[in-house]
């Protein structure tokens, strides 16, 4: 990250927001030009900078060989710094389907990733392997199979020696009571594992001419694909506070189908375990066992300051599986966790919300100043 984060590492605030399968993918059209114009100029000097932020392009590269894009807003729009105390660098985490724009789809005054940086705060972007910003590899291609991002890197002390404070918003954890209908069918029916065994290694919304989007046109024959507010709504719940005249939806990230299968996977057994090789010799192989370890989040330390912020209609993250997780976290210091629930929320009002700031970041940003 530079010599600059690194020496805050010890008070770092990572901020993470958890989406799900076909929930996020928002779109300008900036960001549009971006992915079509990607051989120099990155998301600082197409997005950021256009808004009179200072902006810097990172590349990181990961153990196991792939090249992540990352992005640091370190000064608010006015450029002033603030000499009295060092800036709280925060990490902005995406979900699947989504990339770092996602954080800046919004004007200004509703972005949070702007918002973070206007309020003092060292902003990181994050772009996870696979999407537009962090397609890049020292040596595989997408038609070779690749690693599975660790879903609960908190629960097995991968990252707590780092971080000061966390703030989850709609956060995906169990998904056993899932109720979209689109995450819920395509689990079901095993559709990462069929596109997977048909040699598909991503999925990629956007791209796929193939066996992906030959699905998606049938669906859409039952579906009124036209009309993105009802096609929203089937994936991530009634959104009560999006702005419906903006262009959120128009264009999703690839990821791994193996990611898709390992989702499904745990909507399919209402845990949450590492990607099951689906044979007892394979999982061997991975795990010294028959079967995948599940990740305890029990294991998550007590002392951490944990915020949760989640919706009454969100469809990607359910009410009833959000309480399995404050349940799983009754041990926690009290303290410590601080639970908001936003009854009129869905999933992407969290990100879209014409009052998100008002209704979430600015709890949030209350929280880390009290942490």
């Amino acid at each position: 990250m530079g010599a600059a984060a690194a020496t805050t590492t010890t008070s770092l605030i990572l901020l993470l927001l958890m989406f799900a399968v076909l929930a996020a993918g928002g779109r300008t059209k900036i960001s549009r030009e971006l992915e079509s114009n990607n051989n120099g100029d990155g998301l600082c000097k197409q997005i950021v900078e256009t808004q009179g932020y200072s902006c810097e392009e990172h590349r990181v590269t990961t153990k196991d060989g792939y090249i992540l894009s990352m992005q640091r807003i370190p000064t608010g729009r006015s450029g002033a710094t603030t000499k009295e105390r060092p800036k709280p660098p925060v990490l902005l985490q995406h979900g699947i389907l989504s990339d770092a724009t996602i954080w800046l789809d919004m004007p200004c005054d509703k972005a949070l990733g702007f918002i973070l940086a206007d309020n003092g705060f060292d902003v990181w972007l994050a772009n996870v392997r696979a999407t537009a910003y962090s397609s890049r590899h020292t040596s595989l291609s997408f038609n070779d199979s690749g690693t599975l991002m660790a879903f609960a890197a908190f629960s097995r002390h991968k990252v707590f020696d780092m971080v000061r404070s966390a703030a989850l918003l709609s956060p995906i954890a169990y998904m056993g009571q899932l109720p979209s209908p689109v995450s819920r069918i395509g689990a079901e029916l095993f559709l990462g594992e069929a596109f997977y065994w048909l040699g598909i290694r991503k999925i990629a919304p956007e791209e796929d001419r193939g066996p992906p989007s030959k699905l998606l046109v049938d669906i859409c024959k039952q579906i009124n694909c036209s009309n993105l507010v009802d096609l929203t709504s089937l994936s991530s719940g009634p959104n009560c506070c999006m702005n419906s005249s903006r262009s959120h939806l128009n264009r999703q990230q690839p990821t791994s189908t193996k990611n898709l299968i390992h989702l499904s996977q745990m909507i399919r057994n209402g845990n949450i375990a590492m990607y099951d090789y689906d044979t007892e010799e394979d999982n061997h192989k991975h795990y010294g066992q028959a079967t995948p370890p599940e990740y305890d989040m029990t294991m998550i330390p007590t002392h951490i300051p944990l915020f949760l912020s989640y919706g009454g209609n969100d469809y990607q993250s359910d009410v009833n599986d959000v309480h399995t997780l404050i349940k799983t976290l009754s041990g926690h210091d009290p303290d410590k966790l601080v639970v908001q629930y936003v009854e009129s929320y869905a999933h992407l009002d969290f990100v879209y919300g014409e009052n998100a700031k008002q209704v979430v970041y600015d709890p949030v940003m209350a929280f880390f100043g009290s942490n």
